[in-house]
C-alpha cells in the first residue's frame, strides 16, 4: 500500500510540474493595444471583408457543438431552439421571461435549465459568429502588433457570460479572419489561439466555421452541418418568379428588344448567342466564349473581330438585358436575398456577388399586390448609386407566356422605352 501511495504521490508531482511547466511556457500576457481611429477603420475593414451586412439580413442559422448542443436560431425573431440529452428550450434572446423550457417532452419552470441554455448559447454562438461581434455594445477595439502585421483586439467589457474576456484577431492580407488568441476568464492560460479557417459559404452569402483547431493539447471543437439561410426571402422570390411566369421565361427560346431606342437585340437564349447592333455596327456575340463572336461594319463582316468592340458588345448585352429580365434573375448564381421593410411592406433586396459587369450592386424590389414588380431601387457602387429609383411599367405576356416590361421611368419623368419587345420560341 505504501509502494502505491509513494507511485501515486510521484505522478501527482509531475502531473502538477507539468502544468506548472505548460502554463509558464505556454502563458502569454494580454498585449496592450491602441485604441482610437485607427483601430475602428481596422474593424470595418474585417467587419466589409466578411460580408457582415449579408449577416445583419441572414434569418436563420442551424448547427452543432461539439455534436452534444443543438441549435435552431431565428435570428430576426430573436428566438433560439436549443436541445441537449433531454432538455428543449425555446430561448427568446430579448426577453427571457417568455422562454419556454421542456424536460421529456414535458413543459417545466425549471430555471437553472434555462440559464444553463442561456450561457450555452452565448458561448455556442461566439464560436459561430465572433467576428460579427467586434462592434457589439460593450466592445473596445485596439490595434495591435502580431508578427510585424496589424491585429485587432476585441475585449468584452459586458454583456455575454463572462464579461472582460479578450480575443486578438489575426487578419490575411483581405482583412479576412484567419485565427484569434484568446484570453478568457474560463481558460486560465492566456494567448491560447483557435483556427478560423474551414469555412463553409452558406445560402445567406456569409462563411462560418465549420470546426476549429485549438492550440490547447490539440484540441478540436467541430461546429456540425453548419447552415445560414433566407428562407421567408426565398419564399418571396419564388412568389415574384411565378407570378411573371418564371417557367414560361425558361423555356422562351428567342427574346428581342430594344434600349431607349439607340441598342437592337435579337437574343437566342437557348444557345445563349446574341445580335447586338448600334450605330454602323452589328456583333453576333457569344457571351460565354467572346473568340467566338463576329463583328459586322455597315453589315461587312471583320476578318479579324475587334476585341474592344465585342467587349463594348458584351458590357451592352449586360446592361440592357437587366433593364429587361432582371426579376426573372432572382436565383442566379452568386445571389443573396433578403427581406426588407418599404412602407411597413415586404421588398426584396438581391446582391450579386459574383457574375455581369459589376458584382456587388444590389437592388430592392417593391412589388404590387400581385407581386408583379413595379419598381426597383438601385445600389451601384461603381455609379455611386444609393438607392436610385426607376420604375417596371407596362408588363406584356410575350407569345411564349412569360412577363417582360416595355417601360421605364427614372429620375425627373425620364422615360427608358425597350422597344416592341418579344418573346417566342
Amino acid at each position: 500500500m505504501k509502494k502505491f501511495f509513494k507511485l501515486f504521490g510521484a505522478l501527482l508531482v509531475l502531473f502538477i510540474l507539468f502544468i506548472v511547466g505548460y502554463y509558464l511556457i505556454n502563458n502569454e500576457k494580454l498585449p496592450e493595444g491602441k485604441k482610437g481611429k485607427e483601430a475602428d477603420a481596422l474593424a470595418i475593414k474585417m467587419f466589409n471583408a466578411i460580408n457582415h451586412e449579408a449577416f445583419e439580413n441572414t434569418e436563420v442559422l442551424k448547427w452543432s457543438f461539439r455534436n452534444k448542443h443543438f441549435y435552431t436560431w431565428n435570428k430576426q425573431e430573436n428566438i433560439v431552439h436549443i436541445s441537449w440529452d433531454q432538455y428543449k428550450v425555446t430561448l427568446h434572446t430579448n426577453n427571457i421571461d417568455n422562454s419556454e423550457v421542456y424536460i421529456d417532452g414535458k413543459i417545466s419552470d425549471n430555471k437553472e435549465i434555462l440559464k444553463k441554455a442561456e450561457d450555452f448559447f452565448n458561448n455556442d454562438s461566439f464560436w459561430l459568429i465572433a467576428p460579427y461581434k467586434i462592434f457589439d455594445s460593450g466592445t473596445e477595439r485596439s490595434i495591435v502588433k502580431h508578427n510585424e502585421k496589424d491585429a485587432l483586439l476585441i475585449t468584452y467589457t459586458s454583456g455575454g457570460t463572462t464579461p472582460g474576456d479578450s480575443y486578438l484577431w489575426i487578419l490575411d492580407e483581405n482583412y479576412k479572419p484567419t485565427s484569434f488568441k484568446m484570453w478568457t476568464s474560463i481558460i486560465p492560460i492566456g494567448g491560447i489561439s483557435a483556427t478560423w479557417s474551414d469555412l463553409k459559404l452558406t445560402k445567406s452569402g456569409i462563411q462560418l466555421p465549420t470546426k476549429h483547431k485549438l492550440s490547447l493539447f490539440g484540441m478540436e471543437i467541430n461546429m456540425g452541418n453548419v447552415k445560414a439561410e433566407n428562407i421567408k426571402a426565398d419564399e418571396f422570390a419564388h412568389k415574384i418568379l411565378k407570378s411573371i411566369k418564371n417557367k414560361a421565361y425558361k423555356k422562351t427560346r428567342f427574346i428581342e428588344w430594344s434600349f431607349g431606342g439607340k441598342r437592337h437585340f435579337k437574343w437566342h437564349k437557348e444557345k445563349h448567342i446574341v445580335d447586338v447592333s448600334w450605330d454602323t455596327i452589328r456583333v453576333n456575340l457569344y457571351p460565354d466564349n467572346v473568340k467566338k463572336s463576329t463583328v459586322f461594319f455597315n453589315n461587312k463582316k471583320q476578318e479579324k473581330a475587334n476585341s474592344t468592340i465585342v467587349k463594348k458588345a458584351w458590357d451592352i448585352f449586360n446592361n440592357d438585358s437587366f433593364w429587361l429580365v432582371a426579376p426573372h434573375k432572382l436565383f442566379d448564381y452568386g445571389t443573396i436575398r433578403s427581406i426588407k421593410k418599404v412602407d411597413d411592406k415586404d421588398a426584396l433586396l438581391v446582391k450579386y456577388t459574383s457574375g455581369g459587369t459589376t458584382p456587388g450592386d444590389s437592388y430592392l424590389w417593391i412589388v404590387d399586390e400581385k407581386n408583379i414588380p413595379k419598381s426597383y431601387k438601385m445600389y451601384v457602387p461603381s455609379m455611386k448609386m444609393n438607392g436610385v429609383s426607376a420604375t417596371w411599367e407596362d408588363w406584356i405576356t410575350t407569345e411564349s407566356g412569360t412577363l417582360l416590361p416595355t417601360n421605364h421611368t427614372f429620375g425627373k419623368n425620364r422615360t427608358l422605352s425597350m422597344g416592341e419587345v418579344k418573346g417566342y420560341n
